[in-house]
């Protein structure tokens, strides 16, 4: 028995269902094709057992958590995802199992800094890591056009040529292709050194997506406020940012900064624990809370949240608040339990 992998959406932006076994994955799903999911899965009979997401994606809206509750099943990414709806964590090297086959995750950080790619039997699923006769974009925040070429050419290439290629978007009507194929037509990647790679991709010069504030700020904060301003994407890449280390060493001062927590609530106790003194505004109750905030408007500043997305659309909003010493907390809590500092819960 292998996984079956079909696509869903018929549109440049894919939706693949794995089945094997009568269970079922779904791989990036659209929130707009939400019913078309459910009819196919009640059709085939099949048990849905995961969300598997590549990325935290910045041109479309994820599944929220009404259309997760009402699947009932875990969503699945990578460990430096910084979104709140996630169930299930995984590293690089990961099995998952489906049906009583094998998924095999990679870690594969360039377009995104969680992108991941899932390789089955026969095949890999690659996400916006390795496109048809391209590769996804490295302009958004925590992109790093190094990493991609480095997790496409010593992972991605280093599969059997044979290994039917799967994207997450495809724009020329494409449906699948060979790792082979792509290790030798590619022209992102064929014949260019690291260096041309990372100069290639620095000038792109493409459009941002349409909605990609609302995109970024529903998808990796899990609510789903209409009244909150969005940050624009120029905004959130430039707020400036304090290492883990920095913060510990600043929070020993004579002036040590304020630590605003954006997480949610359960995060803010669950295995990440906090900072000692932080001070827990979730990011969507953030725009709403500012008056309370006025008196830290001269003060450093430091936005914190699981991986550092969320703290720098927090961040961004603040300054265009008014505030003027505000810092994003590199990494989040992830960096701070990398550096083995100390934690609340």
């Amino acid at each position: 028995m292998t996984i079956t992998i079909e696509e869903l959406n018929g549109t440049n932006c894919k939706t693949y269902l794995l089945s094997a076994g009568g269970e079922a994955a779904l791989v990036d799903p659209v929130r707009d094709r939400f019913d078309t999911y459910k009819l196919v899965l009640g059709a085939r009979d099949l048990r849905l057992v995961m969300l598997l997401e590549t990325h935290l994606h910045a041109d479309h809206l994820m599944l929220g958590r009404a259309e997760k509750e009402a699947l009932g099943a875990p969503v699945v990414m990578h460990e430096e995802s910084p979104s709140p709806l996630v169930d299930r964590h995984v590293l690089g090297g990961a099995e998952i199992t489906l049906g009583g086959e094998i998924i095999e995750v990679l870690h594969t950080p360039g377009h995104t800094p969680d992108s991941v790619c899932y390789r089955v039997s026969g095949a890999v699923l690659t996400g916006d890591t390795l496109l048809i006769g391209g590769s996804g974009r490295c302009d958004f925040p925590g992109g790093d056009a190094g990493a991609q070429y480095d997790a496409v050419t010593q992972q991605l290439f280093t599969l059997p040529d044979a290994t039917v290629v799967f994207p997450a978007h495809d724009y020329k009507g494409n449906t699948s292709s060979t790792i082979g194929v792509e290790k030798r037509t590619n022209p992102r990647f064929s014949g260019r050194t690291r260096a041309e790679y990372v100069e290639l991709m620095a000038h792109l010069g493409l459009p941002f997506p349409a909605k990609i504030q609302e995109s970024l700020q529903v998808n990796q904060s899990g609510f789903e406020a209409v009244d909150v301003g969005f940050p624009q994407i120029a905004d959130v890449a430039a707020l400036p940012a304090w290492s883990a280390v920095e913060v510990f060493a600043r929070l020993r001062s004579s002036a040590p900064p304020l630590l605003l927590d954006v997480r949610e609530p359960e995060e803010f106790v669950g295995e990440l624990g906090h900072v000692a003194g932080s001070y827990l505004v979730p990011l969507d109750a953030l725009e709403h809370r500012l008056p309370k905030l006025a008196g830290y408007v001269d003060r450093d500043l430091v936005v914190v949240c699981r991986a550092g997305a969320r703290s720098a659309s927090a961040g961004a909003i603040l300054e265009r608040a008014g505030f003027h010493r505000v810092f994003n907390l590199t990494g989040g809590m992830l960096a701070w339990h990398a550096a083995g500092l100390p934690v609340q819960r």
